[in-house]
């Protein structure tokens, strides 16, 4: 089982951050992938954001009403494989080269 961290995307307007409208899940639930997870709202429109993977709700980031970064976490999944976000660094970064 590996981690996933699903961040905040840019809805393709430029924006920095969004609102959390609410949320279609909660922590425990599982998803299938293009589920729908959220709803957040920009100053142009109120987007669903779906879910890019399949599996089970670890953590929830932010509250509805509450402004989000984009590209900070929002949403973080148990799933099947190796997932996106490594528990610790495999290979010490800058080693010599022979």
């Amino acid at each position: 089982m590996g981690r996933y961290v699903f961040k905040l995307p840019d809805v393709g307007e430029g924006t920095a951050e969004a609102e959390l409208v609410g949320w279609h899940v909660k922590v425990g639930d599982m998803v299938a992938e293009d589920q729908i997870i959220a709803d957040i709202m920009t100053d142009k429109a109120t987007v669903e954001l779906t879910s890019p993977v399949a599996g089970k709700v670890t953590a929830a980031h932010g509250e509805p009403g509450q402004q989000l970064a984009v590209g900070s976490p929002l949403v973080e999944f148990e799933v099947e494989g190796a997932g996106n976000a490594a528990e610790s660094p495999s290979t010490p970064s800058g080693s010599p080269s022979p």
